[in-house]
C-alpha cells in the first residue's frame, strides 16, 4: 500500500471522524488514484483502509457536502419539468449552481489542512449534475455557447431551479428604402419612454423604426418578447440606405425556438414591409459578431449619393476642384456635439464623382472613411469641416438628400 495514501486517508478519517461521502473522499485524491469519476476513488480508499484494519464506516451525513450529491438525481427532476413547463428549444447546455458558504469553507479548509490542490466541491457538483442530464435531456455539455444555462440553487432546503435562456443571432443587411424612419427606437423626450399625450403614450418619438419592423416578425417565429438591433453604423432619419443594403446582427433575447426558417422569416418580413424596410442575406449569426460590425473606424468606408442645392450657378468645369478633397479635418459636427466629444477627426474621401441635374443642383457619389460626416463635408458646418464643398466650389452648397448605397466593413 502507497504509504502516502494511507497516511492522508488517516488525516481524512481523523478531520471528519470518518463521516465523509465518496464524492468528498475521492475528490481529495484525484491527483493519486485513477477514475473514472471521484464516487470510485472514494470506494478504493475505502477498501484500501479496510485491508489495513481501519473503516470509514460513519453513518453519519458527509461533514463536507452534507450528503448533497444524493439530491442531484432529485435536482435533475426538477430540470426536467422546469424546461418542459418553460417548452424550451435547445441544442446545447451548461449547468451553475449554488451552495453554502459554510460548505465551501469546511471543502477549502479540508484541502489546505492537507495542503491540496484538486478540485473545488462546487466544480464536482456542476459536472455531476451536467452528466446526469447529458443523458436525461439527450444533449450536450457545451462550456463555451451553451444555449440555456441551468442554475441549481442548493442554499436552501427547497430546491430551487432557474434556466437561462441565452441569446439567438441572426445576421444579414437592411434597406430603408423610404425616409422618416429611425434605425433603432427613440424614446419621447418629453416622458423618456413612459407614455404621454405628446406621443399618444407610445412612449416613442417615431411609430416605427427599422429595429422594430425586422424583429417582430422575428419574435413571433421564435417565441420571444425582447431584443437588441446591432447596426454597422446608422444613417440619419431622413436618410435613406440603399444599395447593397447595412449589415446588422440581430439579437432575440430568451427565445424558446431556435430552429427558424430564414428564407420564410426574411420573405416575411420583406412583404409585411414592402416599400418601406428590406432584408437581405438573413443567416445565424454568433455573439461576436455584434463588436465586429459596430464600428465607424477609419478601416471601414461607406459609398453615398448626395443631392446637392448651390447658391450660386456652376458650370461643369468648376466641379473638377472637387478632386481637390482628400484628406479632411472635421470638428465633432454642431448636430451631433450634443452627444459627441468635441475634438477634430481626420477622414480621407477615397473618391468623388459628380454630375450636374441643373445649374444649381448636383448629384455628388462620394467614398469615404468610416466616421466621414458627408452633410458637413458638403455645407463646410459653419467652417468646422475643412475643407468642404463649399469652399472649393465658391458657393455655399447644402445636402438636400442624401442616400447610403453601400457600407464595407
Amino acid at each position: 500500500m502507497d504509504p502516502y495514501i494511507k497516511e492522508k486517508a488517516q488525516k481524512i478519517k481523523e478531520k471528519t471522524e470518518g463521516d465523509i461521502c465518496n464524492h468528498c473522499l475521492g475528490r481529495k485524491f484525484s491527483n493519486d488514484l485513477e477514475g473514472p469519476g471521484n464516487p470510485l476513488r472514494g470506494m478504493k480508499v475505502r477498501e484500501i483502509m479496510s485491508q489495513e484494519g481501519e473503516e470509514f464506516n460513519s453513518i453519519n451525513p458527509c461533514v463536507i457536502c452534507g450528503d448533497l450529491f444524493q439530491k442531484l438525481e432529485i435536482a435533475a427532476d426538477e430540470v426536467e419539468n422546469k424546461i418542459k413547463s418553460l417548452d424550451l428549444e435547445y441544442f446545447s447546455f451548461l449547468v451553475g449552481s449554488k451552495v453554502d458558504s459554510e460548505l465551501i469553507k469546511k471543502d477549502e479548509e479540508l484541502n489546505n489542512c492537507l495542503n491540496l490542490d484538486v478540485e473545488s466541491i462546487k466544480r464536482e457538483i456542476n459536472r455531476e449534475l451536467g452528466k446526469i442530464l447529458e443523458e436525461r435531456l439527450n444533449t450536450e455539455v457545451d462550456f463555451d455557447n451553451p444555449q440555456i444555462v441551468i442554475n441549481a440553487d442548493f442554499r436552501q432546503e427547497a430546491l430551487k431551479i432557474r434556466i437561462q435562456i441565452n441569446p439567438l443571432f441572426l445576421e444579414g443587411r437592411y434597406r430603408k428604402l423610404i425616409r422618416g424612419i429611425p434605425q433603432t427606437k427613440w424614446p419621447c423626450r418629453k416622458c423618456r419612454g413612459k407614455g404621454c399625450e405628446g406621443c399618444n403614450f407610445t412612449g416613442k418619438m417615431y411609430l416605427e423604426t427599422v429595429e422594430e419592423l425586422i424583429s417582430e416578425p422575428a419574435h413571433k417565429m421564435s417565441h420571444s418578447k425582447e431584443s437588441k438591433f446591432h447596426g454597422a453604423g446608422r444613417e440619419d432619419i431622413d436618410v435613406r440606405m440603399l444599395g447593397t443594403g447595412r449589415p446588422f446582427v440581430l439579437e432575440i433575447k430568451e427565445p424558446h425556438r431556435r430552429v427558424l426558417d430564414l428564407d420564410i422569416l426574411q420573405k416575411e418580413i420583406n412583404e409585411t414591409n414592402a416599400g418601406k424596410v428590406e432584408v437581405l442575406d438573413l443567416k445565424y449569426s454568433v455573439r461576436s459578431r455584434k463588436a465586429e460590425i459596430k464600428t465607424s473606424s477609419p478601416d471601414t468606408y461607406k459609398i453615398y449619393q448626395a443631392l446637392v442645392e448651390l447658391k450660386d450657378e456652376i458650370k461643369e468645369d468648376d466641379l473638377k476642384s472637387l478632386k481637390t478633397l482628400t484628406l479632411i479635418k472635421q470638428r465633432t459636427p454642431i448636430r451631433v456635439s450634443h452627444r459627441r466629444a468635441d475634438k477634430i477627426r481626420k477622414r480621407e474621401v477615397m473618391d468623388i464623382q459628380y454630375e450636374i441635374i441643373d445649374s444649381k443642383t448636383i448629384k455628388l457619389i462620394i467614398k469615404g472613411q468610416g466616421g466621414l460626416y458627408i452633410k458637413e463635408l458638403i455645407s463646410g458646418d459653419e467652417e468646422r469641416t475643412q475643407p468642404n464643398v463649399s469652399q472649393v466650389l465658391g458657393t455655399h452648397a447644402i445636402c438636400t438628400e442624401l442616400d447610403v448605397l453601400e457600407v464595407g466593413i
